[in-house]
């Protein structure tokens, strides 16, 4: 089981620790490669990347971004961190429950999901795929830190 844990990061499957925002690359390939294969990947502004596939479930992570722009904040260390579903394991619940708030996110219809976050979702959490019958993406990034004059 993974559980997201906005404004901290993410708790592994058994006993392979926290994924916390603002973490170094070596350390949170590290946590991940403790339960999955970890592979290079690339994002826009993002100093490293990285997935890995767990039970029918992606878990993509970035960090150390920049703006040269200044439109978005810069964020030292661990940034980001998503799942997304394999397409072919979209007609019931996952293999692997990503929890939030003891809520299989992608363990139950998207309705009965959204019905259960009624109370509003934290701003740095995005749940994508509600067309479908269930959600088929889920993303938490690191809070942005207030920009002083």
């Amino acid at each position: 089981m993974f559980e997201l844990l906005p404004g901290v990061g993410l708790r592994l499957p058994g006993r392979a620790g926290t994924l916390r925002f603002g973490m170094d690359e070596r350390t949170a390939r590290w946590a991940v490669a403790t339960v999955a294969d970890v592979r290079d990947g690339w994002v826009c502004g993002a100093r490293w990347a990285f997935s890995a596939q767990y039970r029918g479930l992606t878990l993509d992570a970035y960090g150390d971004t920049t703006d040269p722009r200044g439109r978005h904040q810069d964020t030292p260390g661990l940034a980001a961190i998503g799942f997304t579903r394999d397409p072919f394991t979209l007609a019931g619940p996952s293999a692997c429950p990503v929890v939030l708030r003891g809520i299989d996110l992608f363990g139950y219809p998207t309705a009965e999901v959204s019905e259960a976050l009624s109370e509003g979702l934290p701003p740095t959490l995005r749940l994508s795929g509600g067309d479908g019958l269930y959600l088929t993406a889920v993303s938490v990034h690191a809070e942005a830190v207030p920009v002083s004059s």
